[in-house]
């Protein structure tokens, strides 16, 4: 990898890196199993990082040849420097993220549809958790009409089977 190439490497990835809203999405999660894979991706994320901080965001040092010279000799480092400076090394051409741009578009949107979804029966289980709660309270003083109150549909109901002369059996 050429040394540009790996400075702008590095660059972005430590533009994404100050962008990430990590305790943000920690606070979004709501499972162990959830935070224990998050914690493993955060991880990955920083060991990638980092090598990229230390590995790629040098230059190499410039080779002594006069050094190799005197103590080898000039015929065989110059059939080496030859050889060393006849290297090109290919600039990274991104090719990949074009291709792979729309999918992860489309993902992003399915992603806040999924998010949505989640928040909206999130929502519904809450209002029913608090139905669940209020019943426990005031299931040891409730009377059937209170509790037909609630649910007029299984009023309806028992009082068909009634008038249709279904006892169950």
């Amino acid at each position: 990898m050429s040394g540009s190439g790996a400075k702008k490497i590095v660059e972005a990835a430590a533009k994404a890196k100050k962008t990430i809203d990590w305790e943000g999405m920690a606070k979004m999660l709501v499972s162990d199993e959830a935070r224990k894979e998050f914690s493993k991706l955060r991880q990955a994320f920083d060991e990638v990082n980092h090598q990229l901080d230390t590995k790629f965001s040098q230059e190499p040092e410039p080779i002594d040849w006069e050094y190799y010279r005197k103590g080898i000799g000039p015929r065989l480092v110059d059939m080496y420097k030859e050889a060393y400076e006849s290297i090109e090394i290919p600039k990274f051409v991104d090719t990949v993220t074009t291709e792979y741009k729309p999918k992860f578009e489309a993902l992003l949107v399915e992603l806040k549809e999924a998010e949505q979804l989640s928040l909206k029966q999130s929502e519904r289980l809450e209002k029913e958790i608090a139905e669940v709660r209020e019943l426990k309270e005031k299931i040891s003083t409730m009377t059937a009409e209170d509790y037909f109150q609630k649910h007029p549909e299984l009023k309806q109901k028992f009082d068909d089977e009634i008038r249709n002369d279904y006892w169950g059996y």
